[in-house]
């Protein structure tokens, strides 16, 4: 088993699509790291989320836009021996994104991002009252980096033909 890195868009995106919940990381005002799950909509490079209007969270990015956006898949235990401690590993698909938080105001565009969000986990088609609407925050990361790794993916003279 090896670790291989993917380049190709369709496969980064199968990959984000396929999750349920993505991983955020920030640097709190006093410095300390935070990460939180996040449920998340992503398309043409953007990826979108939303929160309660404040909190640690929104202070932090408040101070410092940058985040990263981690999503991961496919986990199973894999092993070479079992006897063997060091031969076990995870295997699984993960996508790495870096970008800049910008919040999102205006009320038509705040709509579109939450129907980005809910593609991503419903086929129904939403509606959003104006009250509900004022009370979210939404989070427009345009992916500035972004890399992605499959963990514990078959040598090549193991793989099927």
């Amino acid at each position: 088993m090896k670790t291989v890195s993917h380049t190709d868009q369709a496969t980064i995106e199968a990959i984000i699509r396929k999750c349920d919940i993505c991983f955020i990381g920030v640097v709190t005002p006093e410095n300390q790291p935070y990460v939180l799950p996040m449920n998340f909509g992503y398309e043409e490079g953007v990826i979108y989320l939303h929160s309660a209007p404040e909190g640690r969270v929104i202070r932090a990015l408040e101070q410092k836009a940058d985040i990263c956006v981690t999503f991961s898949t496919d986990h199973a235990l894999a092993f070479q021996h079992p006897e063997v401690a060091c031969s076990y590993r995870m295997k699984s698909k993960s996508v790495v994104a870096f970008g800049r938080v910008a919040f999102v105001d205006d009320m038509d565009e705040k709509r579109k991002a939450l129907n980005i969000i809910m593609r991503q986990y419903s086929d129904k088609t939403f509606s959003y009252s104006d009250p509900a609407v004022r009370n979210v925050k939404i989070w427009k990361v345009a992916v500035d980096d972004i890399s992605c790794k499959e963990f514990g993916a078959p040598h090549e003279r193991y793989k099927p033909q």
